[in-house]
């Protein structure tokens, strides 16, 4: 596993992806997951396919993040309701 902080805009490339691929290699492994808080390139999409290596973008993350509740705070709840007919029958 990899994770890079980058600011928006700062996408990862290709060659970060291989980079990273040949990280694994060394370690004998045959997967990776590779998390950044931007996004990455068509070409590092395209790499991570091909190395079998599963991205996840800043957006996934913060998805992900909220799903889990990891790294969030609750703000406010609101409470929607709504007219209950039955109520205002008249027999």
């Amino acid at each position: 596993m990899q994770v890079k902080r980058y600011d928006e805009g700062n996408t990862v490339g290709r060659q970060t992806i291989s980079q990273f691929h040949g990280d694994l290699d060394l370690q004998g492994a045959d997967t990776g997951v590779f998390i950044t808080t931007s996004s990455f390139t068509n070409s590092a999409e395209e790499a991570a396919r091909t190395f079998n290596i599963k991205l996840i973008d800043g957006d996934t993350l913060t998805k992900l993040m909220i799903d889990y509740k990891v790294g969030v705070q609750v703000m406010q709840n609101y409470e929607l309701l709504e007219i209950d007919d039955e109520f205002f029958e008249i027999d």
